[in-house]
């Protein structure tokens, strides 16, 4: 039976120990900051990028990986004969996974290799990752490893919370009369992305609105206190604040894992100063 092999993209929120522990290869995205080029994780990490990002006054790009690297990545996982599985970000979010397709096409692999479309990111996407690579471990069929992936996505949910609209204004998503007076009026939104797309679930203003998406989402982990597996809390650039969290996640259930990590440079671009998101599942991963 040929191996299966597991990739992702740098978006994902893994810790090194699992990346060594489940033989996960991790293609880098790249970003370009104040005119300089930087490939994530390899010459900048994420806190470098935050502060560099909080500092700067152009919104920074972000780039998914060329078709090329796609192209060697592919062909020395398979050429020992293994199977490949592909599981990347939200294709709202980034073209990552269709320079994945198109450079499995160009070498002759697309048989060889499976792509996953997340319709996630950051921890989201690190539980089908993870997933998958244990399932490929434990050596289960593709055909199990694809059904677990897809099964544990319709179970998954991201819920963020946006306190500074700036990048989101200079990156033109709003208008510059609705950015004015989101600024003017302190508002911040809450982002939801069902089926893959980027939504705003709910908008309000200042910090009361802040904790009472807090609160509520407190309360559905109080609810499932005794199902959730793990919860991840990933942020930008406030890791007391998020610590403050997690000890509340571990008031509710000592028992709860609960990850807490600064976010990749593609969602703390978008998502801007102050962001924070929240992932957890009942599902095993």
């Amino acid at each position: 039976m040929a191996k299966i092999k597991v990739v992702t993209d740098s978006s994902v929120q893994l810790t090194p120990e699992e990346i060594d522990k489940y033989d996960i290869t991790v293609v880098p995205l790249t970003i370009t900051i104040d005119g300089q080029t930087y490939t994530d994780g390899i010459d900048i990490s994420r806190e470098e990028f935050v502060k560099k990002m909080d500092e700067s006054e152009e919104l920074p790009k972000t780039s998914q990986p060329s078709i090329g690297i796609f192209e060697k990545v592919f062909k020395e996982l398979t050429a020992d004969g293994s199977q490949v599985v592909g599981i990347f970000l939200a294709r709202s979010l980034s073209g990552t996974i269709e320079a994945a397709r198109q450079a499995a096409d160009i070498i002759g692999k697309t048989k060889e290799v499976t792509l996953i479309d997340s319709e996630l990111t950051d921890r989201a996407e690190a539980y089908q990752v993870l997933a998958a690579a244990k399932d490929a471990q434990a050596g289960k069929s593709l055909e199990e490893i694809v059904n677990h992936v897809e099964d544990l996505k319709k179970k998954q949910k991201l819920q963020m919370m946006v306190v500074n609209l700036n990048n989101l204004i200079k990156g033109g998503r709003l208008g510059p009369l609705a950015g004015k007076i989101a600024t003017l009026l302190n508002i911040r939104i809450e982002l939801h992305m069902p089926g893959g797309n980027l939504d705003v679930a709910k908008k309000g203003r200042g910090k009361k609105f802040s904790k009472n998406f807090d609160k509520r989402v407190l309360k559905d982990i109080e609810e499932h206190k005794h199902d959730i597996k793990e919860v991840a809390i990933s942020y930008v650039d406030t890791p007391e604040d998020m610590e403050v969290w997690a000890n509340k996640i571990k008031e509710i259930n000592p028992d709860i894992k609960v990850l807490t990590r600064v976010t990749s440079p593609i969602i703390a671009t978008h998502a801007g100063s102050g962001a924070y998101a929240v992932f957890y599942t009942t599902e095993d991963f």
